[in-house]
């Protein structure tokens, strides 16, 4: 087991629909860690913007984006953590995709669908959830409106972090900081939340503003608006530490999540 694992948040600017600019500026970005990190996570949809046009913009499994991340990890030596649009036996699906520096792949289809945003008209509901166990850590990957449903983030698996890559408008942000702070207090864990910033292509503001919130609900690192890296080390003896002696998930309801 690791101790300490070492994220490199990446806030970036996607330009609308344009998969090449986008892996080009994220490439740009990777050249300033100095030093090694052992995950790198990226907001929702970085390479291409939150858009509806699903039949232009997804690809597949084999595609030069999932391409890209494998590759990118490899060089990287880290594990690198993302979503994608994909299309996948006639159907489109907005991808969390954990890229591991050995080749592995592991996949988390998004399943609240933002309807009003038509997110449901155009890609499909995943079923399931995801645990990545990298390190000796436990990691619970989200996108974006899944952080508002608390009965799917309960803490039943004893992870360690929770990953949110989002999109989330600047208009509702004391809403994202408030729901990632209130996620990582009731699940005792770790909270990592990566939003993109600027305007995208259907003129929604977003603010960046990600964060990094501890088991205690305290920030350990807040980004602004800019695109930017921000590199954060999580130390899991002082997770295990404070939910021995203050264990609030064993005195948690009980029930069962039906995951179809």
């Amino acid at each position: 087991m690791q101790a300490e694992l070492t994220f490199a948040m990446i806030q970036t600017n996607p330009v609308w629909e344009d998969t090449e600019h986008n892996l080009a500026q994220i490439n740009s970005l990777l050249k300033e860690i100095q030093t090694p990190v052992d995950v790198i996570v990226l907001p929702e949809a970085f390479a291409t913007g939150f858009s509806m046009n699903a039949g232009k913009i997804a690809q597949k499994m084999n595609g030069s984006t999932v391409e890209w991340m494998l590759q990118t990890a490899q060089q990287q030596n880290a594990a690198l953590a993302g979503s994608v649009f994909i299309n996948e036996n006639n159907n489109f699906y907005n991808r969390f995709i954990w890229a591991s520096p050995n080749g592995n792949i592991a996949t988390y289809n998004k399943r609240h669908l933002f309807s009003m945003g038509a997110e449901h008209t155009a890609y499909s509901k995943g079923k399931g959830q995801l645990i990545i166990e990298y390190k000796g850590w436990k990691l619970f990957p989200q996108i974006c409106y899944d952080l508002r449903f608390p009965v799917w983030s309960r803490n039943t698996f004893n992870y360690d972090v929770l990953i949110n890559v989002a999109n989330w408008p600047a208009a509702r942000n004391n809403v994202w900081e408030t729901l990632l702070r209130a996620r990582a207090i009731e699940n005792q864990c770790f909270a990592i939340g990566v939003n993109r910033t600027g305007t995208d292509g259907n003129n929604i503001k977003h603010i960046g503003n990600s964060l990094a919130i501890n088991f205690k609900g305290e920030t350990m690192a807040q980004m602004g608006n800019k695109t930017a890296i921000e590199i954060i080390r999580l130390n899991k003896a002082e997770r295990n530490a404070f939910v021995e002696k203050f264990d609030t998930l064993n005195d948690a309801d009980s029930f069962e999540l039906n995951t179809d």
